[in-house]
């Protein structure tokens, strides 16, 4: 099984990153967020990854040219320049990196990648993170028999909830707004059939927009209800939130097991 990646866009509302690189670089502890999600899929036994690089591809290029240098130890032979890397052990993971466009949208960015792909394949926005369990959402897209399965999740409420007379402006109360009061939303871990490149047209469209529409109109949209951890990296304060986790062993996303 592959899972395929998109890294191609351009982050602007995280701009005091993306100025300098591609939002998929972004770290979250020591290591991009687009490492934190192969691993996930990793912790399933999906190691072979398409990566749809676009705004400033070059460096997601580089740091996977320079990986296994930069993981381990290296001996140099200053007389020869010769050099060899031993120590320690890095990820066995094939990774193909595919020049999709600075400006493609990403129903392009999948359309490109279409000879990179062989049946049945993952598909996932480089920008968010979550506990997923890769297994039940390869069963439950498998029993649908549809063309595409989206991940959807209710996210944790970030702001109280104020209880109030909407007549007189009384205030009744606080209360902390709970995950049962919020909309699914699409977590971005998808899985797809290969029927899915029918349904991309031209390519001209963001997935979400014309493509999505046609899956729903045609009954191929299938949903995998998770109800475990899931945050996106829209922002500085999702950046921060992440990084919080990871520096105090609450990256749940890196354990196969969920807390």
């Amino acid at each position: 099984m592959q899972a395929v990646i998109l890294a191609g866009g351009m982050g602007t509302r995280l701009a005091e990153e993306t100025k300098s690189q591609p939002k998929p670089m972004v770290k979250i502890g020591s290591r991009p967020i687009l490492w934190h999600i192969m691993r996930r899929y990793a912790l399933y036994g999906v190691e072979d990854f398409v990566i749809c690089c676009g705004y400033k591809g070059h460096m997601v290029k580089e740091y996977f040219l320079d990986y296994h240098h930069a993981n381990t130890d290296i001996d140099i032979h200053m007389d020869t320049g010769e050099f060899s890397c031993r120590g320690q052990e890095v990820e066995d993971w094939h990774v193909t990196l595919a020049s999709t466009g600075l400006h493609t949208l990403t129903a392009g960015r999948v359309l490109k990648i279409r000879p990179y792909v062989e049946g049945e394949f993952f598909l996932t926005h480089g920008d968010g993170v979550g506990d997923i369990d890769i297994d039940a959402l390869a069963e439950c897209h498998r029993r649908s028999g549809k063309a595409l399965t989206i991940t959807v999740t209710k996210p944790a409420g970030r702001f109280g909830a104020v209880e109030l007379d909407e007549a007189t402006g009384e205030v009744h109360g606080f209360r902390e707004k709970a995950r049962a009061d919020q909309f699914y939303v699409n977590a971005g871990f998808m899985m797809c059939s290969p029927r899915v490149f029918d349904f991309l047209g031209d390519g001209s469209e963001m997935l979400e927009r014309g493509p999505f529409g046609r899956l729903v109109a045609a009954g191929e949209m299938n949903a995998y209800i998770h109800k475990g951890f899931w945050s996106p990296m829209d922002n500085t304060h999702d950046r921060e939130y992440l990084r919080e986790c990871v520096e105090t062993g609450r990256a749940v996303w890196l354990k196969k097991e969920r807390s």
